[in-house]
């Protein structure tokens, strides 16, 4: 008889000679996710008899992480900003460092009471490079009053999008768009532009970890030379268009020039930290007429 336990420890040690670093805590997510319990309820159950189906269950996502496939897609979601967004392959898996993007658009917003009466003209944002929608989306559900375009160049992520967007029942609220760049008709009113966009310098890749230089896709990483390919490409274009601010994550060090980059398309910005102290986010604004 394989009990949980058994399980559990055969994982973890396979994981270990994996080099996957947090090998016991990913041993009990995924035997949590197939059996439906929580880290608690697995050291209750250590003596629970373990089935043929789901032994099955657990072999095959135990698998893709001994591949160093994201945790995140092996268990298909990541927390961010305390909701659950699905994610898989080709979809990059949500950080934490980019939660400070949100909240530091969130101050700059005029939130109002978010009652239906709120006499606020609604605020549209454009979320150039959604992935899993968690920026835009997350600008919905915490700010009523938003509107959001999620735009994605890629079909996989923009499916992600979709499905995250029906997940927590926004479709009236943000709308999925394929295209690069600003894929909204010239007719459609933008009030600001935000972006998590790539920038990574292309030879820094190859030495992250497998789970991200082998799996993530290149396309939401590979910010060329320096990391500011996408920057130089996305603001001019934002600037036509934004007609309040734009607002990007960026690397650690990149504030300074992403800054300057926007103060010379015409928006003053100022970079903010995250909560370990880098420079995260740059965020410009269109001075009043």
């Amino acid at each position: 008889m394989i009990t949980l336990v058994d399980v559990l420890q055969r994982t973890t040690t396979f994981f270990e000679g994996r080099g996957i670093p947090t090998a016991r805590l990913d041993a009990q997510l995924i035997l949590g996710k197939v059996l439906a319990l929580d880290r608690v309820k697995l050291y209750l159950n250590f003596d629970r008899p373990m089935s043929e189906p789901e032994l099955e269950s657990i072999r095959g996502l135990v698998r893709r992480r001994g591949e160093r496939e994201p945790l995140a897609w092996v268990l298909g979601e990541k927390e961010f900003y305390g909701r659950d967004f699905l994610v898989g392959p080709g979809v990059l898996v949500p950080r934490p460092d980019t939660e400070t993007l949100v909240e530091v658009l969130l101050r700059e917003l005029a939130t109002g009471t978010g009652e239906p009466a709120d006499p606020r003209p609604p605020t549209y944002i454009a979320d150039v490079g959604s992935g899993s929608g968690c920026i835009g989306i997350t600008l919905a559900l915490e700010d009523p009053n938003t509107r959001v375009y999620a735009i994605d160049a890629s079909p996989e992520a923009l499916e992600y999008t979709r499905r995250n967007i029906e997940k927590h029942a926004l479709k009236e609220r943000v709308a999925a768009l394929g295209g690069r760049d600003l894929a909204v008709p010239a007719a459609r009113k933008i009030d600001w532009v935000v972006s998590n966009p790539p920038y990574i310098p292309a030879a820094e890749i190859p030495a992250l970890a497998p789970e991200v230089s082998k799996h993530e896709p290149r396309l939401a990483l590979d910010g060329g030379a320096d990391g500011l390919d996408m920057y130089r490409r996305l603001i001019p274009i934002a600037a036509r268009r934004a007609q309040v601010g734009i607002a990007f994550e960026v690397g650690a060090g990149q504030g300074a020039e992403v800054a300057e980059l926007l103060a010379t398309a015409g928006f003053p910005a100022a970079v903010h930290n995250d909560l370990g102290g880098v420079g995260r986010v740059v965020l410009g604004r269109r001075p009043a007429p």
